[in-house]
């Protein structure tokens, strides 16, 4: 029988669905004598319960499982004979008039997906970014290193704080004579010149010494994360408690080899350092092009988007947003009230992006290849000690590997409209890839 279609909006659905009342009722009573087989009830044996005690017992409730089963069915039959592509899940009800000649009829309202078209893309202009590795870039790398293995002495109490000190302070602060929250510590510390603190504040404790107090004035930004005091003037006193200078460790043999290179030469330390350096820099290439490709990609789109696939996108983003409020420690971050409607742009594009994708890939063969997973995998544990380990991790997990998957597909569709598109390369430096300036 021949499916009929109602158009109710851009991309809603609906159609009847019929379901025969007697084969709903043999089904019924087909789970029932099943049921009746293990059912329990005080005064029978198991096995024995009588087929009236077993249908007052669940009969509701297997009905309404049979009913379910057999809409699923129905409506997945009627889908595939009207040839739809449906998005998302179908709201199905009972239809006004109940049932018709022995036959009970729902109504089953859905989305489809958008016919999506996309524009030319030799039209797309996408800025491509280029990186090197240079010397600079393995030096800092090598003086990060090194403070991350520093330590510290006491400074004699005639010395003066200055930048790379750590020191340990009380202070206290206030607006207009009030204090006010986070405005006070004690214990505190910091190593100066490092960026940990404001530069006023900063700029107040060097030269400070070691018992010594100070008192001075500090406006916070306007775009301080403590919205009560951005763009507040307030008054600080602070006391230097504990003044150290930090040591180094030499680049000598001994060092390098603390860092698991055996050979422990310098050469053989810049050369690892340059290595890595260059995955990263590969990389956060990739992932800046791949963004620019997507955006260009984006503007070449314009069709409707199934309001169920929102909906859906837009409720993984919020359970994310609880998960991150929960891996921070933030007490009852699974009731946290996170307005739904923050999100709806981002879940928007997301789906608008995704189904792009997908119609770039399936008509463009742009799928996957068992050897890019596997050259994408082996890149990825190169950053690790034992990279045959993370291979095996990989590969031993459906969702790991969908998820690599997930990465060369994009990287593909980014390489095919790099190659369309008018290009133009923009050569970066090292710090402004890596999106900030590496501490020397």
């Amino acid at each position: 029988m021949a499916i009929t279609v109602e158009t109710l909006d851009k991309l809603e659905r609906r159609i009847t669905l019929s379901l025969a009342a007697d084969v709903l009722k043999n089904e019924v009573d087909a789970r029932l004598k099943k049921l009746a087989r293990t059912t329990k009830a005080d005064g029978f044996r198991p096995g024995k319960v009588p087929m009236s005690v077993v249908s007052q017992r669940y009969g509701y409730s297997v009905q309404y499982e049979v009913v379910n089963d057999k809409l699923g069915e129905a409506f997945s039959q009627a889908a595939q004979e009207a040839k739809l592509h449906v998005a998302g899940q179908p709201r199905i009800a009972e239809k006004e008039g109940g049932a018709v000649e022995g036959q009970l009829q729902f109504d089953a309202t859905f989305e489809v997906y958008p016919e999506v078209s996309i524009g030319d893309l030799s039209t797309a202009e996408v800025e491509r970014v280029t990186a090197d590795v240079n010397d600079a870039a393995i030096d800092r790398t090598i003086e990060i290193l090194r403070k991350q293995r520093r330590t510290f002495a006491q400074r004699p109490a005639a010395e003066a704080a200055v930048d790379g000190d750590r020191v340990t302070i009380d202070f206290e602060g206030k607006i207009d004579g009030v204090p006010f929250d986070g405005g006070k510590a004690e214990g505190f510390q910091f190593l100066v010149g490092e960026g940990q603190m404001l530069e006023a504040f900063e700029k107040a404790v060097r030269g400070m010494k070691t018992g010594e107090s100070k008192t001075f004035p500090l406006t916070f930004p306007e775009d301080y994360q403590g919205k009560d005091v951005a763009g507040k003037e307030a008054d600080f006193l602070v006391t230097l408690n504990k003044l150290e200078c930090q040591n180094l460790p030499e680049l000598n043999e001994e060092f390098i080899k603390t860092l698991g290179l055996e050979d422990g030469s310098i050469d053989a330390l810049r050369a690892d350092i340059k290595r890595n350096l260059e995955r990263e820099v590969k990389f956060r290439v990739a992932a800046r092009n791949k963004a620019a490709a997507m955006e260009s990609l984006l503007k070449l789109v314009e069709f409707d988007l199934p309001q169920s696939l929102i909906a859906a996108e837009t409720d993984r983003l919020v359970e994310g947003a609880r998960a991150d409020l929960k891996s921070r420690g933030i007490a009852d971050a699974d009731k946290a009230p996170i307005p739904a409607e923050l999100f709806k742009p981002q879940a928007e594009r997301r789906v608008r992006l995704g189904l792009t994708v997908a119609e770039i890939v399936k008509t463009n063969n742009l799928q996957a290849k068992p050897e890019q997973l596997q050259a994408h995998i082996q890149e990825l544990s190169q950053s690790y000690e034992q990279p045959a380990q993370v291979v095996a991790w990989y590969l031993s997990d459906r969702q790991r590997m969908a998820e690599v998957e997930a990465v060369v597909i994009e990287g593909n569709v980014a390489d095919f409209v790099l190659a369309k598109a008018k290009v133009s390369d923009k050569p970066l430096s090292f710090e402004e890839l890596m999106g900030q300036q590496q501490q020397a």
